[in-house]
């Protein structure tokens, strides 16, 4: 598949995720890497990248925030619609390379959707992997996202779920409080562990912050950061992180490798 060749994929599965969250299925075949993105068009609304929420090379899903015209309008797909598809994109997280480790993975609100391809790879390759946990907020329960596969996730792995707050009083499953909280009070040690992280800066920050107290190293963490990325092929530059371009460099970094640009 041409990169820079916009193909067309047909929509074979819609689910409503939350009011303003939704995850398509489509049917375009390609082999990619967790935490990898598309650029999605639509005739007559534009582009968005968007990341892979799925790992298969038989079809992708993907989670998309309505946020904007694009969004909006992929919203009203229905099963049987086209959309066009160029991609993958990027650099996903280097799975390959941590065989043998315990994975701890981190996640935000809409950051939750890239690690969710994640999730799926391991699944599938199960018997690479030792401790798998998951730590996943969202503001409140009726913005948790994948709700049929935390059931599952639930069985399979060490599952944290936190949401901000409950102003209906109905979360029975859920901790209330901040995620960064959660992982605070829970013991950790960076004994033969990675961790992957995606979500907002503010909640990346401080998870960075609570997991270097735990005695985890920079190169024990890989990011995942969102910009906008217009072109996904480093030609437009919008997407710059100080000399590191997201959408050729990343979007997954090692924290070693940005943290340097960051602190400047």
């Amino acid at each position: 598949m041409n990169k820079l060749l916009p193909k067309p994929s047909k929509v074979i599965d819609f689910q409503r995720e939350t009011f303003d969250n939704f995850t398509i299925t489509l049917d375009a075949k390609m082999k990619h890497e967790p935490g990898q993105f598309v650029q999605v068009s639509l005739l007559g609304f534009g582009e968005a990248p968007i990341s892979i929420a799925s790992h298969s090379d038989k079809y992708i899903k993907l989670n998309i925030h309505e946020v904007g015209n694009v969004t909006n309008a992929l919203a009203k797909l229905k099963k049987g619609d086209k959309v066009f598809i160029k991609g993958p994109y990027g650099k996903g997280y280097p799975m390959k390379k941590l065989k043998g480790n315990d994975i701890i993975i981190i996640g935000g609100g809409c950051g939750v959707a890239p690690l969710k391809g994640v999730i799926d790879y391991i699944g599938q390759n199960r018997s690479n992997y030792n401790n798998v946990m998951l730590f996943l907020g969202f503001r409140t329960p009726d913005d948790i996202l994948f709700n049929k596969e935390l059931k599952k996730w639930r069985k399979d792995y060490h599952v944290n779920v936190s949401v901000d707050k409950d102003p209906k009083k109905t979360c029975y499953d859920f901790n209330v409080g901040f995620i960064t909280e959660m992982l605070e009070k829970t013991d950790l040690n960076n004994n033969n562990k990675v961790v992957f992280l995606c979500g907002p800066p503010i909640m990346i920050n401080k998870v960075i912050e609570i997991l270097k107290n735990k005695g985890f190293n920079d190169n024990q963490m890989f990011v995942s950061n969102e910009r906008l990325m217009f072109c996904g092929i480093g030609m437009c530059c919008h997407c710059m992180i100080r000399g590191k371009l997201t959408c050729l460099d990343g979007p997954v970094f090692r924290y070693d490798e940005i943290n340097k640009y960051e602190n400047d």
